[in-house]
């Protein structure tokens, strides 16, 4: 299973930027960020078929997942951004469909892609 991250950058506060997750298959996708100081913490996440979605509090009414199946690609779209909101965005996988905030469950992971929210 490989997963590879595009997107990110630096953005003002409200901006928005689009990150993307490509997979080497079909399967639930999670998001995960790490903010200096902090641990890994769940952001969101899309079941196979995009038919579910979950996300955490704080990134809810601005933050959108979509999959495009036929590029076994994952879209985070992230609306009205907050400097809390920098970090290191990673996506993660099991070949088994799962929902969980530990990031210790997740065997497969991208390599991470850098968002940056600050004037």
């Amino acid at each position: 299973v490989q997963l590879v991250e595009s997107g990110g950058g630096l953005v003002q506060p409200g901006g928005s930027l689009r990150l993307s997750c490509t997979a080497s298959g079909q399967y639930s996708v999670t998001w995960f960020r790490l903010a200096p100081g902090k641990d890994r913490e769940f952001v969101a996440w899309i079941n196979r078929d995009g038919g579910s979605t979950s996300y955490r509090d704080s990134v809810k009414g601005r933050f959108t997942l979509s999959r495009d199946s036929a590029k076994n690609r994952v879209s985070l779209q992230m609306n009205s951004l907050k400097p809390e909101d920098t970090a290191v965005y990673y996506c993660a996988t099991a070949e088994h469909t799962l929902l969980s905030p530990n990031p210790k469950d997740f065997p497969y992971w991208g390599q991470g892609t850098q968002v940056t929210v600050s004037s």
